[in-house]
């Protein structure tokens, strides 16, 4: 909002007099506070929608909440943990110190501390977190990504949706394998990576491969004019042919493209090579790309893990120092490049970690509540949504969960939470349901 614009007088509620004004006028001629708040939320939505792409970085295992974005320095040694909080370059808001550089980028990030799910189980939450639905043996639910590629299909060689180095949970459901994600393989920190099977197979080239496809096509139209429908080729065929015939897709995938000082900048390791590489995909136009660092169940030696990787390190190099280069990089990046306003970046695992220490020096799984870290495509920076209580128990206050998450990310993606998909038996089930805009969001 302009600062010279004189702010409306807005209840604790967020509504305005002059909307409790329209609605009595409203009122008169039909149209009850429901119908009107309802529409209003519409209108609000259509606003939101400002996001072309989205990194979903996936920290898999369940990212600890007090050793990260909700660190709680003064509750009893055995809740606080073994760091300590820093400031931020946002007044007021502090993250962990293995986060610096994130620290410094604080104003670009909206944190989430009162995530809340009732999932402790790495496979159950791992869906209900990437899908918005609770886990059920009768359906397995398309995750964000497999839903954005199905309704927004991509023109062009590049996928419309890519895992790095793999899916792992963000899969297609029951979409079916047409929108499953497009996985890298391999690791992208390596001088010799290459992402497989975007070269000619020994003995194939692009005049043998033409064959072939035009053979499956008049294959297709002949089964389709016996079934009397419509032509359909198969479509892992088709973007693999798109993919091995086109320049420009193999180039999307080459990091030796980019300067040594920017790969350095995102640092030698996986997971920033992978942010990198994420980057590269969305600014080509790549719109959904899944990064996959593992490795945070930390039931034990919590220290050696998150902060050192490795014994008798004089550098940390565990789980957050590696995350906070790639991750601060990345986002530092996409605004230098003018792509962070349209591109949607959320960091998030399944649940958070035990208030308490156990014998073993870790955190067990802990879904009560946790952290979500969200940038960009409309999200507003430097700001804290949320809070958990003194021990970082349970949710204090906006208690948010995986439900609204999705309902959220899809508005911002653009996607309408009531579209419908469809089952393979032709059952309408709504892209999101009983999710729930998180307030202050943008």
């Amino acid at each position: 909002m302009d600062k010279n614009m004189k702010q409306r007088p807005v209840r604790c509620d967020g509504v305005g007099r002059r909307d409790l004004l329209k609605v009595g006028l409203l009122t008169g001629w039909g149209v009850g506070l429901s119908q009107y708040f309802a529409r209003v939320a519409d209108a609000q939505s259509q606003q939101r929608q400002t996001a072309k792409a989205c990194i979903l970085v996936w920290l898999d295992g369940g990212p600890s909440h007090l050793e990260t974005f909700d660190l709680k320095p003064d509750a009893p040694a055995e809740v606080r943990g073994p760091f300590r909080p820093i400031a931020t370059n946002v007044p007021g808001i502090q993250y962990c110190e293995l986060l610096n550089q994130t620290a410094k980028v604080a104003d670009k990030l909206t944190i989430l501390r009162s995530l809340t799910s009732p999932l402790g189980e790495h496979g159950l939450a791992n869906q209900y977190m990437l899908t918005g639905y609770e886990p059920s043996p009768a359906l397995v639910h398309p995750s964000f990504g497999a839903a954005w590629s199905h309704l927004q299909p991509t023109p062009g060689a590049l996928p419309g949706y890519v895992a790095i180095p793999k899916a792992g949970s963000a899969g297609a459901g029951f979409l079916g394998s047409a929108y499953e994600p497009f996985a890298t393989q391999g690791d992208p920190a390596q001088p010799s990576f290459r992402v497989p099977d975007m070269d000619f197979f020994p003995g194939v080239d692009v005049e043998r491969l033409d064959r072939r496809r035009a053979y499956l096509e008049q294959f297709d139209q002949r089964q389709a004019e016996f079934e009397r429908s419509a032509p359909s080729s198969d479509p892992a065929f088709a973007q693999a042919y798109r993919l091995v015939t086109s320049n420009e897709a193999k180039s999307a995938f080459d990091l030796s493209q980019e300067p040594q000082d920017v790969r350095a900048r995102y640092g030698p390791r996986t997971f920033g090579q992978s942010c990198l590489l994420a980057r590269r995909l969305v600014e080509r136009g790549v719109p959904f790309v899944t990064i996959n660092y593992s490795g945070w169940d930390t039931h034990a030696d919590l220290v050696l893990q998150l902060k050192e990787g490795y014994s008798g390190a004089k550098l940390g190099v565990g789980l957050i120092p590696t995350f906070d280069l790639g991750f601060s990089a990345l986002l530092s990046d996409l605004s230098e490049r003018g792509l962070l306003e349209q591109t949607l970046v959320v960091a998030m695992g399944e649940f958070g970690r035990t208030p308490k220490l156990n014998s073993q020096g870790g955190r067990d799984h802990w879904p009560r509540v946790f952290s979500v870290a969200m940038a960009g495509g409309g999200v507003r920076g430097g700001q804290v949504i949320g809070s958990s209580d003194r021990m970082g128990e349970s949710p204090r206050d906006q208690p948010i969960t995986p439900k609204d998450l999705a309902f959220s990310v899809f508005t911002l993606l653009g996607l309408d939470p009531n579209t419908e998909l469809l089952t393979p038996d032709g059952r309408p089930v709504p892209l999101n349901q009983g999710g729930q805009w998180i307030q202050g969001l943008t």
